[in-house]
């Protein structure tokens, strides 16, 4: 692979610093089924039972698929490095940058915590019977966690030379653990059947906890955006990115489907957890047939999974902070790259170490390591899917230029991709504040929800209007005059 130096837009100068192309074709196909396929969230889902493969199936329609067509056509009109970030702000204004890629950093400071949960959660299946238990030992849980958060910090300082494979790894292992997740479920329908009726598809009574379940899936689909936060490290990304985007969510869209389904058919809703629901599934069904041999080996490959998943979100979340630490509305030094490794290294370092603040404060709080999890992925379902206003919102606004330009699709179709995706997007924000079936206090949750969005909102805005002006103003103060 090449190790041509780049530069973003944003930090054309003589001391530029330079990231390195390293991502391929397949590399890009592998981080986007490891991005967007996140095994982590499908037991969450299927909780709710069989509505939620319609669920599944309308959000494919109207949120993937425009999500598609946003991110092949924005990256086409402005390569480089940030993505979300530098989308809104050629299209937008500067502020609305800043807030895209604001919102896109601190929603995974939320999820990449709720991944190295779910990580604890299948491990244990790893360490044979009886340890299943230590999941839910908030010690045991926090302890695991932060220390898997700081290994995937070493590797990705490293470089995405050393990253990707974690990344691979992980796409390879999600791949394995979804193919023997769904084989045995295939398996299993056809020698007993499945306890399954029409009636589990219809719309319950009282569709509460189904609310929750749309935003988690609208969220669950977000990820053919990553590696154009990351553009500047890929090779030929003109060239490569169409091809990898359809790949990515063809493999990803059926793997969501198909993995949903079997946890319907190998467990009872009221049976799934959270944290361990896909590897109950695999014990129930590996047990009905005999191969129970299967459970251990089948927790090694999800935990590499998870491993990845949590790798790919880390690296390309951190890219945000760098170019925004360059564009002066945050501190400098999160511009830095890594002397030896170029790469943003304290970018990384300080993503991580709000992610281990987040996660302690919600279990000082004293909710349980499941609540934990859900409210973590609720905030964080929020703030993911602000920036896909603005993506969505900006397939409007070239559409809608008297002057526009066909780039990679035609008017019409970036129309019919932005009204749909954007209307979907909304609704997956506002679903998302009704609380799922693990969360004991209604109240405590709102006050999550609310207090945590307006907070996250209101730092993006003091950072961009107050410590970035300020920031700006030194820089004119001591300038060499002309």
């Amino acid at each position: 692979m090449s190790n041509e130096a780049t530069t973003s837009p944003a930090t054309v100068g003589a001391e530029a610093p330079h990231l390195r192309r390293v991502l391929g074709r397949w590399d890009l196909v592998l981080l986007f089924v490891v991005a967007v396929f996140n095994l982590n969230v499908v037991p969450s889902i299927a909780a709710n039972g069989g509505v939620t493969i319609w669920l599944w199936i309308i959000s494919l329609l109207l949120f993937f698929w425009p999500q598609g067509i946003a991110v092949i056509e924005l990256a086409h009109r402005y390569p480089g490095e940030g993505g979300v970030y530098l989308w809104a702000k050629e299209v937008f204004g500067d502020f609305h940058g800043f807030l895209s890629g604001w919102c896109y950093w601190t929603n995974n400071m939320m999820y990449v915590p709720t991944v190295m949960l779910y990580f604890v959660g299948v491990s244990v299946f790893a360490l044979g019977p009886g340890h299943q238990a230590l999941a839910d030992n908030k010690v045991f849980a926090l302890t695991s966690s932060l220390a898997l958060l700081a290994i995937l910090v070493i590797l990705n300082v490293i470089g995405l030379g050393v990253g990707k494979w974690i990344n691979n790894l992980g796409a390879i292992g999600t791949g394995i653990a979804a193919a023997v997740l769904i084989g045995l479920g295939a398996i299993v329908y056809l020698r007993f059947g499945t306890n399954i009726i029409a009636a589990d598809f219809h719309i319950p009574a009282n569709p509460r906890f189904v609310l929750n379940s749309f935003g988690v899936i609208c969220f669950g689909l977000v990820g053919l955006e990553l590696a154009s936060v990351m553009g500047d490290e890929i090779e030929n990304p003109q060239e490569i990115l169409p091809g990898a985007v359809a790949w990515g969510g063809v493999l990803s869209g059926l793997l969501y489907i198909g993995a949903t389904l079997t946890l319907l058919i190998a467990v009872s809703k009221n049976d799934i957890s959270v944290l361990q629901g896909i590897v109950q599934a695999v014990t129930h069904m590996a047990a009905r047939v005999n191969a129970l041999w299967i459970v251990a080996p089948f927790a090694v490959l999800l935990s590499f999974s998870i491993a990845g998943i949590g790798s790919a979100w880390l690296a390309g979340s951190a890219r945000i902070p760098f170019v925004a630490g360059l564009d002066s509305y945050m501190p400098a030094w999160l511009g830095k790259v890594h002397p030896k490794y170029a790469t943003p290294y304290a970018a990384l370092i300080v993503h991580a170490v709000v992610s281990m603040i987040l996660v302690i404060v919600n279990f000082s709080g004293g909710a349980g390591v499941q609540e934990t999890f859900q409210k973590l992925l609720s905030l964080a379902v929020v703030l993911q899917l602000v920036p896909f206003i603005y993506m969505f919102g900006a397939l409007l606004k070239l559409a809608a230029a008297d002057d526009f330009v066909p780039g990679r699709y035609s008017k019409t179709t970036l129309l019919a991709a932005g009204v749909s995706g954007l209307i979907t997007t909304i609704l997956g924000i506002a679903l998302a504040f009704f609380p799922a079936q693990q969360i004991t206090s209604i109240a405590s949750y709102e006050v999550w929800m609310f207090g945590g969005t307006l907070l996250f909102v209101g730092l993006a805005a003091f950072f961009f209007f107050v410590y970035g002006r300020r920031k700006a103003a030194r820089k004119v103060v001591v300038a060499p005059v002309a």
